[in-house]
């Protein structure tokens, strides 16, 4: 893998030098757009429509639009006495309990390894973390952007979650569709707690699949090849009459799924 950034992680007088690495990857399949008469690529151009021409990268500038129509412009001498990180310095400010963080704040995941002469360092601050289960906060300077990160232990390596700021967050009261009220009775809930339990499992992230990112390569596949592609029949979607029925009929599913997996176990042993 090729590092994203190299710089170093700061706490207190520690020094860490550390290479930063994508720790996941998209598999979305990209699509390009054509002319369905020639099959040429679409081009997207920056075009004025006041001017009737286009319009060349240096004569584009950055407009806020702070009401309908009007824009404010920003110049880059505008944003030159910014507050933000310079440094390619990752600076620890706090160390946290990771069951404090709601997982909404996370962003995007990135590996952390040691650059030269940093190997003694890194590890002194993974076992430190590991012992104190805690994280660091930490503020960093990553892209054009001043970001909020967490550093933590993931197996061998230090991983850096990028984060956001607490006013990113929408907050949870403009869902209007939140305001309602329902009796629930003491036996659904029962019901529902069973169902729950009886489906509970432990984390096994690889049992968790893209079905239909597998079946979308399978078309193109198909297609590439010269082949026909047969689209499975959808089954309708039954309505759910009765809660506490729907309840029951669940947990015996369940049930009756546990009884036979553990039929065919013993068969195969």
């Amino acid at each position: 893998m090729r590092p994203l950034w190299k710089g170093a992680i700061s706490f207190g007088l520690v020094y860490v030098p550390v290479k930063l690495y994508k720790a996941t990857e998209s598999n979305d399949v990209r699509f390009h757009y054509l002319h369905a008469k020639c099959k040429t690529p679409i081009q997207y151009r920056k075009y004025c429509p006041y001017c009737q021409v286009e319009v060349p990268p240096e004569e584009i500038v950055r407009g806020y639009e702070y009401e309908k129509g009007k824009y404010v412009i920003l110049r880059e001498e505008d944003l030159e006495g910014l507050p933000q990180e310079t440094t390619r310095t990752i600076n620890l400010l706090d160390f946290v309990d990771l069951r404090e963080i709601d997982p909404v704040y996370f962003d995007r995941s990135y590996y952390l390894a040691p650059d030269d002469g940093g190997e003694k360092p890194y590890a002194l601050l993974r076992e430190a973390l590991r012992a104190t289960n805690r994280i660091g906060i930490a503020k960093m300077a990553l892209r054009t952007r001043t970001s909020l990160a967490a550093v933590r232990v993931y197996h061998k390596s230090l991983m850096l979650n990028t984060m956001i700021y607490p006013e990113e967050l929408r907050p949870v009261q403009e869902l209007t569709e939140l305001n309602f009220e329902v009796r629930l009775h003491p036996k659904e809930v029962e019901m529902a707690v069973t169902l729950i339990n009886t489906l509970a499992a432990k984390f096994e992230p690889e049992k968790y699949t893209d079905e239909y990112h597998k079946a979308l390569r399978e078309i193109i596949e198909a297609k590439i090849a010269g082949k026909e592609v047969a689209v499975p029949v959808r089954p309708e979607a039954q309505k759910v009459v009765d809660l506490m029925e729907a309840l029951k009929a669940s947990i015996e599913l369940v049930k009756k799924e546990e009884k036979a997996g553990s039929r065919r176990r013993r068969k195969t042993s």
